[in-house]
């Protein structure tokens, strides 16, 4: 195993790292998700005004020490956060000097790689994934320092790539030894089974956990997520300048007709603190992966992950493979 693979497994009781949501991640919900046994990351934009970030960081972290004091059998997982590196993100080096002084077990960078950022995480012995949705995306980030990939396939909630995760895998594991988590439609045991089986050494599992207990959401978009399938999903570029799946009831609630949207120009991205439009996108126009289906009640955190436990173990016992 990848040295840095198993430096994120060593305190994992399933390999499944929580995606960041914008608006849904919360303190409560990373807290939740780490002592549940699965790394719980949230957007460090969610924290609103920039000095709310300090706090949030504060608080996990004593939190998870809490918890670690409590249960020593079952310490929890480590936390991420996640870093847009896109230029109009003005929050930047603010939010990594918070990164950098709260020691951040694992950022996950997304929309840009850059070697200043790896740097800094590196500095005090952080790790980097950063999210892809192709080769050429993927080659990138490794150049530019990062430790671990996050390949974002076809079915994954908001900003979201369009190829099969067989081909992204098998394509990616040609070249790369490292971390590789595996996003799109994932939502039990089975699919994080299946992903290593393909080749990826984590499950990265986000919109199951929008009908959370802990999780930031309206009662409504929770009861859409109760209630849609993988046809109640639109993939599209048109709210955020970047092709990613949205819930088509929240396109309709929103005045329009989640088949009949126009392609927008992708210069229009907007990740400022200024960012009215970006706001928007995910508070009225709600992300969603394809793998909702099976998520038929809004139900605590540990429930969640206990459930995706219990599927993970019967899949391995189907297959004859011995416990782990």
């Amino acid at each position: 195993m990848h040295p840095a693979t198993a430096a994120l497994k060593s305190r994992l009781r399933l390999p499944v790292i929580a995606a960041p949501m914008f608006i849904v991640s919360n303190p409560k919900l990373v807290i939740a998700q780490c002592c549940a046994g699965i790394i719980g990351s949230f957007p460090a934009l969610n924290a609103r005004p920039k000095a709310l970030l300090d706090e949030w960081l504060c608080e996990i972290r004593e939190a998870l020490a809490a918890w670690d004091r409590d249960h020593p059998d079952t310490p929890a997982a480590p936390f991420a956060v996640n870093q847009i590196v896109h230029k109009s993100n003005d929050r930047l080096e603010h939010d990594l000097e918070m990164t950098v002084k709260h020691r951040v077990p694992l950022v996950i960078t997304s929309l840009g790689a850059r070697t200043d950022v790896t740097a800094a995480v590196h500095s005090y012995g952080g790790l980097v994934l950063h999210d892809v949705i192709n080769q050429t995306f993927a080659k990138k980030a490794v150049e530019k320092g990062a430790d671990g990939l996050i390949l974002v396939a076809a079915g994954a909630g908001g900003h979201a790539g369009k190829q099969s995760p067989f081909a992204l895998v098998q394509e990616t594991r040609r070249w790369f030894a490292g971390p590789i988590a595996l996003s799109g439609s994932i939502a039990t045991g089975d699919a994080v089974l299946a992903a290593e089986a393909m080749g990826a050494d984590f499950g990265y599992i986000g919109s199951p956990f929008i009908a959370t207990a802990e999780a930031n959401a309206s009662a409504e978009y929770q009861q859409a997520i109760v209630e849609a399938s993988a046809e109640d999903i639109v993939y599209t570029n048109f709210f955020s300048g970047i092709h990613g799946n949205y819930l088509k009831a929240s396109v309709r609630a929103a005045g329009m007709d989640p088949d009949a949207l126009p392609e927008a120009d992708p210069s229009k991205m907007d990740f400022g603190t200024g960012g009215a439009t970006s706001a928007k996108v995910w508070k009225d126009i709600w992300g969603c992966g394809q793998g909702i289906g099976v998520i038929e009640a809004v139900q605590p955190t540990a429930d969640y992950v206990a459930r995706l436990r219990a599927e993970y173990a019967a899949a391995r016992a189907r297959l004859g493979l011995a416990h782990g």
